[in-house]
């Protein structure tokens, strides 16, 4: 299973930019998708995932400004973020939970200046 992920980049605080992650390979037994993030020094956390079944689970500082949307035909996640805050500058990482596995994609930085 190989993870894409695109859409990261530089934008202003309050500014909103749109990450994408595609799978591709074989995938069955698919659990969930989502997005995780990681800031110089910190540990990875988790910022949004959609399960199976569609359930969408938000990181608390998260909630009401990012959005999580999937095309389950094509195995693509899409994360709407608005209103961006400096501290959220971080690579942003695809998370795939299938075929009793994780995978991770490369990663795309997202840049949010003050």
């Amino acid at each position: 299973v190989q993870l894409v992920e695109s859409g990261g980049g530089s934008v202003q605080a309050g500014g909103s930019l749109t990450l994408t992650c595609a799978a591709s390979g074989v995938i069955f037994s698919f659990t969930a998708m989502g997005w995780y993030r990681q800031a110089p020094g910190k540990q990875r956390e988790s910022v949004a995932l959609i399960s199976f079944g569609g359930e969408k689970v938000y990181a608390a500082s998260v909630k009401g400004r990012f959005t999580i949307s999937e095309d389950n035909a094509n195995y693509t996640v899409y994360l709407q973020m608005n209103n961006l805050k400096p501290d959220e500058g971080a690579m942003y990482f695809c998370y795939l939970r299938s075929n009793f596995r994780d995978a991770w994609g490369q990663g795309t930085q997202v840049t949010v200046s003050s």
